[in-house]
């Protein structure tokens, strides 16, 4: 069964780079590898529901964290088969945001500490009542949150098509954030985290498959 790796950070962070990247290097090797994008935009009704009340729709659905937490939820409860069948088939399986982003997005929504009641709830909730399989590893891009808002900031004003949500404009929330989730690794929630700031991707790569 291929090993499962989730890489988080700050939109803006660099996740889709990083991704890229590590796939070219693994296949290049001649490993078999899958990838996944949450949240499934376009893919998955409750994902299109949870944008589209965090750029202004669906009245104040956006204001209730643990409703919004559970949209996301569900896109990827939906998509569990998808990833045990492609783990089952692959060497690699990387996912590019998973369950730490819910636990970390509505703890900061909270102004909570990884050891609040939203983090155990979305624990509980996708690893437990949905059975997600638990990544075997976790990478966190250590890019300070200045330069990822400015990054997405940038990304918007050139492409319409990429407006900023509801949380991407909120730079305090953004701040909390990137706290709650580099507590995250230093607990290693649920399985071990690799903080990336920018090394040589091939040692990454490297580090990942030992």
């Amino acid at each position: 069964m291929g090993q499962l790796i989730a890489v988080e950070g700050l939109d803006g962070a660099g996740k889709n780079t990083l991704v890229t990247g590590l796939v070219e290097r693994w296949t290049n090797a001649g490993m078999r590898v899958a990838t996944f994008t949450f949240p499934r935009y376009g893919r998955s009704t409750t994902a299109d529901i949870a944008s589209e009340a965090l750029h202004g729709s669906h009245g104040d659905l956006r204001d209730s964290v643990y409703a919004m937490a559970l949209l996301f939820a569900l896109d990827r409860a939906d998509a569990a088969a998808e990833i045990l069948a492609a783990r089952g088939d692959n060497d690699i399986v990387i996912l590019d945001r998973y369950v730490a982003s819910n636990a970390a997005y509505n703890a900061a929504r909270l102004e909570q500490d990884v050891d609040g009641e939203v983090v155990r709830w979305v624990h509980d909730l996708e690893y437990g009542r949905f059975g997600l399989p638990v990544p075997d590893r976790h990478v966190l891009l250590g890019v300070r949150p200045e330069v990822a808002m400015e990054r997405a900031r940038s990304r918007a004003a050139g492409d319409a098509s990429r407006a900023r949500d509801a949380y991407e404009r909120d730079s305090d929330l953004q701040l909390r954030v990137d706290a709650v989730y580099r507590r995250l690794a230093e607990i290693g929630w649920t399985s071990p985290w690799h903080l990336y700031d920018g090394e040589d991707i091939d040692a990454l790569a490297d580090r990942l498959t030992r």
